[in-house]
């Protein structure tokens, strides 16, 4: 079955391994038939500081609400992004702040001890890559895999499996082309599976 698939780039950069990756997944989702868009945070325009908190003045830039329109519209999301001290890059966490918010993919309704999910029907599946070995950031306990099956998606009903999560262990600059290559060969298998 054909899906809407949105692919999130979180490096700051624009030549990055993340960025060549969201290319190779890309072209193996749309080969299987599916409708693929991307959004690169880099080229957004936003202050990714809640200077309020969650508060019913926050300001939301355009790029934010377009951001949301595209979460709306998707079936599949896919986060790309480097691990950087165990976590994802500020850009990402801050973009992550401004779109998430109370009322968007959740929100509390009067004598309900749980917020209602608001992203239900939707699933989604993490791509990252560190210069660390395999089993620090790929295993399905490390920090940032838990924070985002039980913390970030759960929280608003996405759907992840506990394995949803690709990790390219040992990134180094001025890997060989044939490790680049067989990266880029994972990447769009997966854009294939989606």
């Amino acid at each position: 079955m054909k899906k809407k698939v949105l692919i999130i780039v979180g490096h700051p950069k624009r030549n990055s391994l993340s960025s060549s990756i969201s290319k190779s997944y890309y072209e193996g989702a749309v080969s299987s038939g599916n409708l693929v868009k991307e959004l690169h945070l880099r080229d957004l325009k936003f202050d990714p500081i809640l200077w309020d908190g969650y508060s019913n003045d926050t300001h939301l830039e355009s790029d934010i609400k377009k951001s949301q329109k595209l979460i709306k519209w998707a079936d599949h999301l896919v986060f790309i992004y480097p691990v950087w001290w165990h976590t994802m890059p500020a850009l990402m966490k801050g973009w992550m702040d401004k779109v998430f918010l109370p009322s968007f993919g959740f929100k509390y309704e009067k004598g309900m001890r749980k917020p209602t999910r608001l992203l239900t029907g939707k699933t989604a599946e993490i791509i990252k890559t560190s210069g660390g070995p395999w089993w620090l950031h790929g295993l399905p306990g490390p920090t940032d895999n838990l924070l985002w099956k039980f913390g970030t998606f759960g929280f608003m009903g996405i759907k992840m499996k506990l394995f949803g999560v690709t990790h390219f262990s040992k990134i180094r600059i001025g890997m060989s082309n044939e490790r680049f290559e067989k990266i880029m060969k994972k990447a769009r298998k997966l854009g294939e599976r989606v």
